[in-house]
């Protein structure tokens, strides 16, 4: 009667470590994949900011307006 008990105990505790090590494994992996979310979201906000920035350039190399500050007085 007292094996069993102690074998319950054992197990319920095993139990509880395993399930412990499995919700932090899973937190890791969920942690993991928001960053690689808010990374894709950079780098779709960079490709978008891109072309915009590039037309400045563009604009500013074919007509001369925006690419200098004139600090004479």
């Amino acid at each position: 009667m007292m094996d069993s008990l102690v074998s319950a105990a054992v197990g319920l505790q095993q139990a509880k470590v395993t399930s412990q090590v499995q919700f932090a494994v899973a937190r890791k992996l969920l942690d993991n994949q928001q960053q690689q979310g808010a990374s894709v979201i950079k780098l779709i906000e960079a490709a978008a900011a891109g072309p915009a920035r590039a037309g400045d350039a563009l604009v500013a190399a074919a007509t001369g307006l925006g690419g200098s500050i004139d600090t004479y007085a």
